[in-house]
């Protein structure tokens, strides 16, 4: 179902929770609605809801560039609330968002995602995604150099 901002509040303390444990991004705060609004790409936000219509987790995508050459890039971001790991709330949803991705013509998917994200890489790999190298003390993180795997999924069907 398509991320609004009804489900803003979810979202976002989801998100902080990802932020919280540490490797899922560079952030150390969740922004706020608004500015999350902004950064994400309305066409491209989908969230996965319980039967009681609560938020389980989002994916969301960003612009990798303004240029014409990338119109067709984009780079994503998938978080599950905690209590809803492990019961395939991640793989639905990353696959309903290449799903709708290649219906809009986005020939590429990317993400970077920490090493140490072990169940994230795995999930990628087994979305079809291919790990396309490691960036290398690519950001400081809570006072440490960290390194971000970059991985890519090249759409079959958008030629």
């Amino acid at each position: 179902m398509p991320l609004t901002a009804a489900h803003a509040d979810e979202v976002l303390a989801i998100y902080q929770a990802g932020i919280d444990e540490g490797n899922a991004t560079f952030e150390t705060v969740a922004p706020s609605w608004e500015a999350f609004d902004v950064a994400k790409l309305p066409e491209h936000r989908l969230v996965a809801l319980d039967a009681d219509g609560a938020v389980l987790g989002w994916v969301a995508a960003t612009k990798v560039s303004d240029r014409c050459a990338y119109a067709g890039v984009v780079e994503h971001s998938v978080y599950v609330h905690p209590g809803a790991r492990g019961r395939g709330v991640a793989a639905a949803l990353l696959k309903a968002f290449i799903h709708a991705t290649e219906a809009a013509g986005i020939w590429t998917i990317q993400s970077g995602i920490f090493p140490e994200n072990t169940a994230s890489l795995a999930l990628h790999e087994r979305a079809g995604f291919r790990v396309i190298g490691t960036r290398e003390r690519i950001g400081r993180h809570r006072g440490a150099w960290r390194d971000v795997v970059l991985l890519e999924r090249r759409s079959p069907a958008v030629t």
